[in-house]
């Protein structure tokens, strides 16, 4: 028989090498533990409302209104009044395709916010995984061209970077430092590096000087800086709260701030909103020449538009009900609402973990996930080996079998070795006498 194109060893190299834990092995297996009806708690995926976050009133009423009689018998009139202002920016409505880099007036309204920042290089896109996923594509141009990825790291980054042919080069967060970052173990040939701020699934809140010696660094290495600042609403304490990395950038003052090439990205999927399946997202360029500019435009337009929707939903997360008006209030309680009760369990979960024996957790500053260290005793490292799995992969697949509750653990690859054991999206484990 003929081999065909789609046949398994005929498909694309980087296809079978991108892994993605966060749907991977343990997510497959709690899906079937779930039909075989037994309840599964995914915690290894930031998916608020699926774990029983109530969706804000405002953001569900403003984009999806139609100029209907008796609507304002139903709904507040601000939410009316913004409905209508985001239909007369669409061509049709939702159902009508947008500008390939989203909606104008919405890439206004966060250019707006963002302050001192053009439109015209902010493009919507759905999710912040898509953003990130086309500036990797644009910068990787072969097997060596490497990424500098925080470990721990979120799968995406992985996942991406080998399907589209590049290198991943680690760097390892310092725990004994709250997750910090020694900018001394840098010096690597790469292309870009990427931070997740704050921390996937670290959940560390980065400072000023961290930030200012990652800029530096990127300015000596001539470097793209990838930040991944979706968690940036997410931020549990107030001594080190979250500052974008574009902030540190233009109050360093050029040459730096003139020189550094930096992409944003950040979501709907996160923050009060938890909006994970509208699949709203924006990346914004810094310093990015005009020529690259419009070669990013027109990989954009090769997919038409991002869903108008999800769009209109970025635009209600940057401009929220404000003071005086009718929505305000309610909007306001119920996003404090949401923050108290995700850091009242930031705080649970740390306390929990440190009061377990063998497992240490540093204090969740941000983000939605908490990540414990847990020490393994010998037997439990010899079963793992028995059973032909790596420890963090056995121990999370026999507490999913025993509790119903999905962590999440990475690739099996090397880029996790060198730190006695294996990470996982919320352990790290390692070997104990």
């Amino acid at each position: 028989m003929s081999r065909k194109a789609l046949d398994y060893d005929q498909i694309n190299e980087n296809v079978k090498k991108a892994q993605y834990a966060v749907r991977g092995e343990l997510y497959l297996r709690a899906s079937e533990l779930q039909k075989e009806g037994k309840k599964i708690i995914f915690t290894n995926v930031g998916n608020p409302h699926a774990l029983g976050q109530k969706p804000l009133t405002f953001p569900r009423q403003a984009p999806f209104l139609l100029d209907d009689p008796n609507v304002g018998l139903v709904f507040p009139a601000d939410a009316i009044a913004k409905a209508k202002m985001y239909l007369s920016y669409t061509a049709g409505g939702l159902g009508a395709y947008s500008d390939s880099r989203g909606l104008p007036g919405i890439r206004k309204e966060n250019a707006i916010i963002i302050g001192d920042s053009d439109p015209e290089l902010i493009y919507l896109t759905d999710g912040a995984s898509k953003g990130v996923m086309q500036m990797l594509q644009t910068i990787i141009r072969g097997n060596g061209d490497g990424i500098l990825v925080p470990v721990p790291q979120y799968p995406l980054y992985s996942a991406a970077i080998s399907l589209f042919g590049g290198a991943l080069v680690p760097y390892y967060l310092e725990e004994t430092a709250n997750w910090g970052l020694d900018i001394n173990n840098l010096r690597q040939s790469v292309r870009a590096m990427v931070i997740i701020n704050p921390g996937n699934p670290t959940g560390q809140c980065l400072s000023v000087d961290n930030l200012q010696q990652i800029l530096r660094f990127c300015h000596q290495e001539n470097l793209v800086l990838l930040g991944d600042e979706v968690y940036q609403q997410n931020v549990y304490q107030d001594e080190r709260p979250f500052i974008s990395s574009r902030k540190v950038l233009l109050d360093m003052g050029p040459p730096i701030s003139k020189e550094v090439q930096l992409i944003s990205f950040h979501t709907v999927s996160k923050g009060f909103l938890g909006e994970c399946g509208q699949r709203g997202g924006y990346f914004e360029m810094t310093n990015i020449p005009p020529q690259t500019v419009d070669e990013i435009y027109k990989v954009a337009s090769i997919s038409l538009s991002p869903n108008v929707p999800g769009q209109i939903f970025m635009g209600v997360m940057v401009s929220p009900p404000k003071p005086g008006d009718i929505s305000y209030d309610r909007f306001l309680r119920e996003s404090k609402g949401i923050l108290e009760s995700l850091r009242k369990r930031a705080h649970m979960m740390t306390d929990g973990f440190n009061s377990c024996k063998n497992v240490v957790c540093n204090f969740t500053e941000g983000a939605m996930y908490s990540f414990p260290q847990i020490k393994l005793p010998p037997k439990a490292i010899a079963a793992a080996k028995s059973a032909g799995k790596v420890p963090d992969v056995f121990y999370c697949l026999k507490l999913l079998e025993a509790t119903g509750i999905s962590t999440g653990f990475p690739p099996e690859d090397d880029h996790f070795a060198g730190r006695g054991g294996h990470a996982c999206n919320h352990g790290e484990f390692q070997e104990v006498q």
